[in-house]
């Protein structure tokens, strides 16, 4: 018997690839949850706000944006969606909008959990995930943890949006 190999490669679905030095991490964007922040997020990678900047937390979550710069040129994200749409819970993987105790404030700051948060869902009026990092990314998001712990940051190279 003569078996044909088979591709078993499954198609990544339209979004955002976070180049680092350690590696990319693929987020599939979920329009269907959160299209204003989905909207938000693109038009900032679109126009190069996270090049060149880091991610630096790494607790329960791992957070990255413009920590530490004094302006957001896009400004601040008008409406939290955590309640608007198709919820979804801050489970392992998911990707939120990070925003201060007052639940209408979100900027570029946005985090990968990285356990199940279910406390955030409805902290300070829940934290809105907007997408979720694709199975292969997941160790490499668990590599930028471990790193991070180490070296106090990891440098975002680039941010680029994948077709949809």
């Amino acid at each position: 018997l003569v078996f044909e190999a088979v591709s078993r490669e499954v198609p990544r679905m339209p979004g955002i690839d976070w180049v680092t030095p350690s590696g990319t991490i693929h987020v599939e964007l979920r329009r269907d949850a959160a299209p204003v922040t989905v909207d938000f997020i693109s038009k900032a990678v679109q126009a190069g706000v996270y090049d060149s900047t880091s991610f630096y937390r790494s607790d329960f979550v791992l957070q990255g944006g413009l920590h530490g710069r004094r302006s957001n040129p896009l400004g601040d994200l008008a409406v939290n969606e955590t309640r608007l749409h198709t919820r979804l819970s801050n489970a392992r993987g998911t990707c939120a909008i990070a925003h201060f105790d007052v639940p209408d404030n979100g900027n570029t700051e946005w985090f990968v959990n990285l356990t199940d948060n279910p406390h955030l869902d409805d902290a300070y009026g829940g934290y809105c995930v907007f997408g979720h990092v694709d199975d292969p990314s997941l160790a490499v998001v668990d590599r930028l943890a471990a790193e991070i712990k180490t070296r106090g940051a990891v440098t975002i190279t680039r941010a680029v949006l994948t077709p949809e």
